[in-house]
């Protein structure tokens, strides 16, 4: 497990990557920084960083951090997007979940499109 901090704008958390590969490899590439955009209670910035799904799921919970293989994309869930049914939180298509986010996650709903998005070792 690697602590980190997720900062979303002004919106600072702290955190834990999991331990399994795309977790791994993406925690050796910390920080990791790219522009976010919200998709309902999501928000998520493409990286360069290219991983194979690792076993994705289609639902997640509030504070999971996922890996979304087709964009290349880091993702943070809070709530509901477009593609849920009901309160579920439900990806536009499965995630690797590689950690999650701790603390008020309500604070997330503030994020903009554009605003800058770090995770970095804590």
């Amino acid at each position: 497990m690697t602590r980190i901090v997720v900062t979303v704008g002004q919106v600072r958390l702290q955190g834990a990557l999991n331990d399994t590969r795309s977790a791994r490899a993406i925690a050796s590439r910390l920080p990791v920084t790219g522009t976010g955009a919200r998709w309902g209670d999501e928000v998520y910035f493409s990286t360069d960083i290219t991983l194979p799904p690792e076993d994705p799921v289609e639902v997640v919970e509030a504070g999971d951090i996922g890996y979304w293989p087709p964009g290349r994309a880091i993702c943070l869930f809070w709530g509901p997007t477009p593609a849920s049914d009901g309160d579920e939180i439900r990806p536009a298509s499965p995630v690797n979940i590689i950690g999650r986010v701790e603390g008020d996650l309500s604070a997330l709903g503030e994020v903009r499109d554009g605003d800058l998005v770090t995770l970095e070792p804590a």
